[in-house]
């Protein structure tokens, strides 16, 4: 797994390790399958999630430990899709509003899990480089995935809260390349908020045979 941590290019005269460059792609990737609504976003968010825990394994515990979360909810929301694929009538999941106790419960766990993540980084200063916004991305992401998981619509309204904070973060701090990243994750998170809003108002109601999906 060496290789994962050696350098691709030199862009903006920061260096591209291969490790964030496929990890980045397959994580837009992902995030385009999501807005397809395809059960295949989870298989490719795991392997993000793979590739980027085997370039951290060893030596950045912390980052080791917030991809391994990652694949466990990516498993979950491969569960979860199998088990509604078919209630719409193209054979997908059918895109829904959370109900406000839904989101008033992700709002919360997104805020205590911030605040403990955020303290356990402080507590153990080699897990992160930036307690707080590093603990608002990881849950945000955490959050996020599982909204999706659960066919809601909300789950674009969190990764734009998530892109809102790790856009400016990673320009702040040099990583240009990974900050583009994120402007694209931004411009996907609308057109998916879009299709997936107009979607959950048809319901699950089947589509006519001829008609546009």
């Amino acid at each position: 797994m060496n290789w994962l941590n050696s350098e691709a290019f030199v862009l903006f005269d920061q260096h591209i390790l291969w490790s964030d460059m496929v990890g980045n792609i397959l994580g837009l990737v992902g995030l385009a399958l999501g807005w397809r609504r395809s059960i295949w976003s989870w298989p490719v968010q795991f392997l993000s999630g793979l590739i980027l825990f085997g370039a951290f394994f060893g030596h950045l515990t912390g980052s080791a430990g917030k991809q391994a979360v990652v694949m466990t909810v990516a498993l979950y929301g491969w569960w979860q899709w199998n088990r509604s694929k078919g209630e719409a009538g193209d054979g997908h999941i059918v895109p829904r509003f959370a109900s406000w106790r839904e989101r008033a419960a992700m709002v919360g766990a997104a805020a205590v899990g911030t605040v403990a993540v955020a303290l356990l980084f402080k507590a153990y200063p080699t897990l992160s480089w930036d307690p707080w916004p590093d603990a608002y991305i990881f849950v945000g992401t955490i959050v996020a995935m599982y909204a999706q998981a659960r066919g809601m619509v909300e789950f674009w309204f969190a990764w734009l809260l998530v892109d809102l904070v790790g856009v400016p973060l990673n320009f702040a701090n040099g990583y240009a390349f990974s900050g583009f990243v994120y402007v694209i994750y931004g411009a996907l998170v609308l057109w998916g908020m879009r299709d997936w809003w107009l979607r959950s108002r048809n319901g699950a109601r089947p589509t006519l045979e001829g008609a546009p999906a």
